[in-house]
């Protein structure tokens, strides 16, 4: 089946807009679990403006499933400006200290509001290399964020990434307007295909739903999604045990 892997980034983002450690994020992560999650997921950004470090040393010292960080690997250190809020150590630094299981890289910057775009290997291919075989040697399974071009996936094998994460904001455009569905899903199934030839694991995720993920799911060797904005939209109506349930059963084809 499917992982489902909850990025709690929206609960970080609703505590952080009032001076309270209200919504608490490892109890959070615990109802997740409790309803059939196979994964957590954050993307502990420098600015902080949502999952915090110490959030991910929290959930790092309770996580019994597999606890997956995002984000940029050359974000360096940078101070709080937040009174109680921790510094940012560092990306990498962080990933350093707490082990997680996977770690999936994203070219993203403080100036765009969600991440946007995949890693274009060609230019930057060089200077990941390094990073992964460090996150290889850490004993970390590592990702790259990845549009679907299936032209980069086996620069992405080559070097040294585990897995790719296929950046699906155009797939749900496509799904909610009916517009070149079949074309743009294409794109998806031929990049997973291309991945699959060198032996790169799959996994997806953004603006993924219940709704999109009935075709979604379909894709050759999709091992997991990692789904955080939609998935908190639904537990506000539904709750969160009931949300993620509702993820897993749409997952499994039922």
């Amino acid at each position: 089946m499917i992982a489902l892997s909850v990025n709690l980034n929206k609960i970080a983002l609703i505590r952080n807009s009032r001076d309270t450690v209200i919504p608490d994020i490892p109890e959070h992560a615990r109802l997740c679990i409790d309803a059939g999650a196979d994964g957590i997921t954050v993307h502990p950004r420098p600015d902080q403006r949502h999952i915090r470090a110490d959030d991910c040393r929290d959930l790092a010292a309770m996580l019994d499933v597999e606890f997956n960080i995002e984000g940029n690997p050359f974000a360096g250190p940078r101070a709080s400006d937040r009174a109680g809020v921790s510094d940012y150590p560092g990306f990498m630094e962080l990933v350093r200290e707490l082990r997680p299981t996977q770690c999936t890289l994203v070219p993203d910057g403080d100036a765009q509001l969600t991440s946007d775009h995949g890693f274009d290997l060609h230019r930057q291919g060089e200077d990941l290399e390094p990073l992964l075989a460090e996150l290889r040697s850490l004993g970390i399974r590592s990702s790259l964020f990845m549009d679907p071009e299936p032209e980069q996936m086996a620069i992405a094998a080559q070097i040294g990434a585990d897995r790719i994460e296929l950046y699906t904001e155009t797939f749900a455009v496509a799904a909610d307007s009916g517009v070149e569905l079949g074309q743009c899903y294409g794109r998806f199934r031929d990049t997973a295909e291309a991945a699959l030839e060198v032996r790169l694991g799959v996994n997806a995720g953004h603006d993924l739903n219940l709704h999109n993920l009935t075709v979604f799911r379909e894709l050759p060797g999709l091992m997991e999604v990692s789904i955080g904005h939609a998935l908190t939209v639904d537990a506000l109506r539904i709750g969160m045990p009931a949300a993620v349930q509702a993820y897993r059963s749409v997952l499994a084809g039922r």
